[in-house]
C-alpha cells in the first residue's frame, strides 16, 4: 500500500472518527462502502468476517477497526484505520467532558444527550444490517434467528452470552444441514 493510499486511509478513518456516536460499529457500512466498493481494497466477506472475529474476542469491540485495516493494508494500514479512528474522538471527548462539566445545569446538555440516543442506535442497526446482507442476508432462517434473539432480549434478562452461544450452535447447525 502506498503512503499516499495510508494517508488517506487514515484520514477517511479520522472524518468517520467524529460521526461515531454509540460506538464505531455504527460506522460499519460506511467502512464497508469505503473498503470495500469503492477503495476494493478487500471483499465483503473478509470484511463481515473482520467484525464477527473481532466481536466474537474479548477485549473492546473496536478491534474490528485494527482487523479492516490489517486486511486493506497490513501493519501500516492497521495503524492508520485504528489511530484514525481513536484520535479525533478522543480529543473531541476529553474536550466535550470538559465543556460539559462547565454547563452540568444547562438544559439543553440532558436534551443533546437525549437526542443522540437514537441516533446511536439507528447507526447500530444499520450495521447490523450490513453484516447480515453480507452474510447471507438473504437467507431466511437468518432473519428468523435474529428476530428470536430480539424477542428474548426485549421480553428476558438472560445473559447475552447465552444468546451468543445459541447464535453459534445454531449457525454450526445450519451450516451441516
Amino acid at each position: 500500500m502506498s503512503v499516499e493510499a495510508l494517508i488517506d486511509l487514515l484520514l477517511h478513518f479520522a472524518s468517520l472518527s467524529l460521526l461515531a456516536i454509540g460506538g464505531a460499529l455504527g460506522l460499519a457500512p460506511e467502512m464497508r462502502r469505503y473498503l470495500v466498493d469503492e477503495q476494493q481494497l478487500m471483499s465483503g466477506t473478509a470484511f463481515t468476517e473482520a467484525i464477527v472475529i473481532a466481536q466474537a474476542a474479548p477485549g473492546p469491540n473496536i478491534l474490528f477497526v485494527t482487523l479492516l485495516g490489517w486486511q486493506a493494508g497490513g501493519a501500516w494500514g492497521a495503524l492508520a484505520t485504528t489511530v484514525g479512528l481513536l484520535l479525533p474522538s478522543s480529543l473531541l471527548t476529553w474536550w466535550g467532558a470538559r465543556f460539559k462539566r462547565q454547563r452540568e445545569d444547562a438544559p439543553w446538555v440532558a436534551a443533546v444527550r437525549t437526542g443522540l440516543s437514537p441516533i446511536a442506535i439507528g447507526l447500530t442497526a444499520a450495521a447490523g444490517w450490513v453484516v447480515s446482507a453480507g452474510n447471507n442476508g438473504s437467507d431466511g432462517r437468518l432473519w428468523a434467528l435474529g428476530g428470536a434473539a430480539l424477542l428474548i432480549v426485549l421480553r428476558s434478562r438472560i445473559n447475552m452470552l447465552w444468546l451468543i452461544l445459541a447464535g453459534a450452535l445454531a449457525g454450526i447447525l445450519l451450516e451441516a444441514g
